[in-house]
């Protein structure tokens, strides 16, 4: 049985289905003087993330007890039982996509308030449903502002995903026989942001769009209060990538800075690491019809039929199997459907609060964790721009895979090695969650003073 709690109503409900008024009357044919008195001596209570560990811990092998750092685009957050219970609901049963809206209403619901909060996260006023994962949605996204604004160049921020930029790079084969039109704008050194200047000078009336990371791949965020003005000059559009959906508890939205397009890898709100996947793409714009209508995917919408009643309908779905296929614009022929139902069902769980709270505690995880990495003497921060959950330490006197292979046989896995991008050999990127308690985190410095000493 799964930990899921019942509620004082679910109680009274069952008590009541039973036919007695309290708890105590199930046990009636227990003599009095045979029944315990007095309180079980049981540690205190614990949330559910918290029992689901420590019941890992008494049951697993000491090959799945490890202390997990990576991060790097897929986030390890704590996804509630309740969540896997709601998905297999007989409402949501659909023969992979949502064809006949009159057997399909549930599933179509599902989307149609998976786009509301995801236009609310991110700050924008649509929100579209089906795009694969974070990579393929920035892609996506600068292939539509390509059509919109009838130019072919994309200037991209060395702060993307690299693997996002490798998508791009594909894509851009595929269609112009060449990446030509594609520009990697670096970053500055000692902040890892994009520098306005460099961005300013890469612009010009040729180009599409501007890639921004929010937070970028290194973490840090991005200051797109000059960066978007700097694009809005030159009629460029602006596209966002986020890695990790809970940056926006405490960061402002791409929205608030007036952002085109933008967009998401919902994994992290919506299912666990899995080995690297499942991914969910989230894909925003801002009020613009001209952006409406090229956006890729589908568009699930709310209406009334004759007799006032409400319905869900895909009003939007340009892709090539709907449209004629010179018209379509995208490709992209899957539902992520079950994806997107756990995020929506996650985030309203969550709510406001509990999606803000998280975000409080991996932002207060990770500077704790900057903080004791900085009384090291063989590790230094790489970059000093702010941070939300993840950044990059630089090991001194060693490389990052000589650091890994020495911690995990402690349980440590100590983050990304970023040698695997080509960034060299001494780079490692740290993620921290809401799993990530102080003592995970002191466990961590521990073993890293401890390797500096040997």
């Amino acid at each position: 049985m799964r930990y899921i709690p019942h509620s004082a109503k679910d109680v009274e409900a069952m008590l009541k289905k039973i036919g007695v008024n309290n708890v105590d009357d199930l046990f009636s044919q227990i003599p009095k003087e045979a029944r315990f008195k007095g309180e079980l001596q049981l540690p205190p209570p614990l949330c559910e993330s918290e029992l689901t560990e420590l019941l890992s811990e008494m049951s697993a092998s000491p090959a799945t007890k490890m202390n997990s750092f990576l991060g790097a685009g897929i986030y390890n957050h704590f996804i509630p039982s309740a969540v896997d219970s709601l998905l297999s609901r007989s409402e949501f049963f659909t023969a992979y996509t949502p064809y006949q809206p009159e057997i399909s209403q549930g599933t179509l619901q599902a989307i149609f308030e998976f786009q509301t909060v995801v236009a609310r996260i991110l700050g924008m006023h649509t929100a579209n449903a089906s795009m694969y994962d974070g990579a393929t949605a920035l892609v996506e996204a600068a292939l539509m502002a390509r059509r919109v604004t009838r130019r072919s160049r994309i200037v991209v921020s060395a702060g993307i995903h690299p693997e996002y930029i490798e998508t791009l790079r594909t894509y851009l084969n595929a269609l112009d026989g060449n990446d030509n039109a594609l520009a990697v704008a670096p970053l500055d050194e000692q902040t890892g942001q994009s520098d306005p200047q460099t961005i300013d000078a890469a612009l010009d009336d040729a180009t599409a769009c501007l890639l921004i990371g929010y937070p970028n791949f290194f973490g840090v965020a991005e200051p797109l209060d000059q960066l978007v003005p700097l694009a809005r000059q030159k009629k460029v559009c602006v596209v966002t990538s986020t890695l990790d959906a809970f940056a926006f508890g405490v960061l402002k939205a791409p929205g608030d800075f007036g952002v085109d397009i933008a967009t998401a890898e919902g994994q992290s709100v919506a299912v666990s690491p899995s080995f690297g996947g499942p991914g969910l793409g989230l894909f925003a714009i801002s009020d613009d019809r001209k952006l409406l209508r090229q956006m890729p995917g589908r568009l699930v919408g709310r209406t009334e039929d004759s007799n006032k009643k409400t319905g869900y309908v895909l009003t939007l779905a340009t892709r090539e199997q709907h449209i004629r296929r010179e018209k379509a614009t995208s490709n992209i022929c899957t539902n992520h459907g079950l994806c997107a139902l756990s995020a929506v069902i996650n985030l309203c769980l969550l709510g406001k609060q509990g999606y803000r709270q998280v975000a409080i505690s991996c932002l207060s995880l990770a500077e704790y964790l900057k903080s004791e990495i900085k009384k090291l003497d063989h590790f230094e921060l790489v970059h000093t721009g702010p941070t939300f959950n993840e950044f990059a330490i630089r090991c001194k006197t060693t490389t990052a895979g000589a650091v890994q292979s020495a911690l995990e046989p402690k349980g440590i896995l100590a983050g990304v090695d970023l040698s695997r991008f080509g960034m060299g050999d001494n780079l490692i990127l740290i993620a921290v969650t809401e799993l990530h308690n102080r003592k995970k985190i002191d466990a961590l410095v521990s073993a890293l003073g401890l390797l500096q000493n040997t």
